[in-house]
């Protein structure tokens, strides 16, 4: 086992494992409990009672977090005529069609998110093998296979996250840095938990949210108390 480092090792004094904090409480000690020099990222972890190989529980979407994410997200459209130009007036970082394709065909990579028209879809159906690993690929789910391409570059650079479950019914969002007032955070955690909620399957069984935690890149997990939202 990795021996712990004595900065994460005093960290975790601070952190009661067997506690579930209230959500303003566990974001104060997260940032508390930070050590990384650089701002870090702010990450929060559901477990859920469903089961992803059933498919009515695979929960996918996206959502604007209202205080964004300290991060600015590089968008690449897939589009054509009027829809490149409105891609580009909204602030796409890259705009093209077949061009692009044949750029990621080749190994470029220099963007976070993808946005793509319907009618685009055949073209870049072809990188689904590269760009489904990277989690790359443009979903109607996530917003982004929409004809409404200003929208869509809107919200990606407005703070817009997308959630989904993992095999063992995990899920992982970041909501924002370390440098975030705590309110922010808050604010942020509260538009993932509340939205979450809505999601939940009418088919999931028992205890729905089983645990969640919030974290910093490096810093300790701290238990959060689903009744303090």
């Amino acid at each position: 086992m990795a021996k712990k480092s004595k900065k994460l090792q005093d960290a975790l004094k601070k952190v009661d494992a067997t506690k579930a904090y209230p959500v303003t409480e566990a974001i104060a000690l997260v940032k508390e409990t930070n050590f990384a020099k650089f701002d870090a990222t702010v990450e929060v972890a559901y477990r859920l009672s469903v089961d992803p190989k059933k498919a009515d529980q695979q929960i996918r979407g996206a959502v604007v977090l209202p205080n964004g994410t300290g991060k600015t997200q590089t968008v690449l459209v897939f589009a054509k005529g009027e829809k490149a130009k409105e891609a580009l007036a909204a602030g796409a970082d890259f705009v093209g069609d077949s061009d692009m394709v044949q750029k990621i065909q080749g190994g470029w990579f220099d963007f976070d998110v993808i946005v793509a028209t319907p009618d685009m879809m055949a073209e870049v159906g072809r990188l689904g093998r590269v760009l489904g690993p990277k989690g790359l690929m443009p979903n109607p789910k996530t917003g982004t296979v929409t004809m409404d391409v200003t929208k869509a570059v809107n919200e990606v650079k407005a703070g817009k996250v997308t959630y989904r479950v993992d095999k063992a019914g995990n899920i992982h969002v970041p909501i924002g840095k370390v440098s975030f007032s705590d309110d922010k955070l808050v604010e942020n955690f509260k538009t993932i938990h509340d939205t979450l909620l809505k999601v939940k399957p009418a088919t999931a069984k028992g205890q729905y949210m089983k645990n969640i935690t919030v974290t910093s890149t490096f810093g300790p997990g701290v238990h959060v108390d689903q009744a303090s939202f």
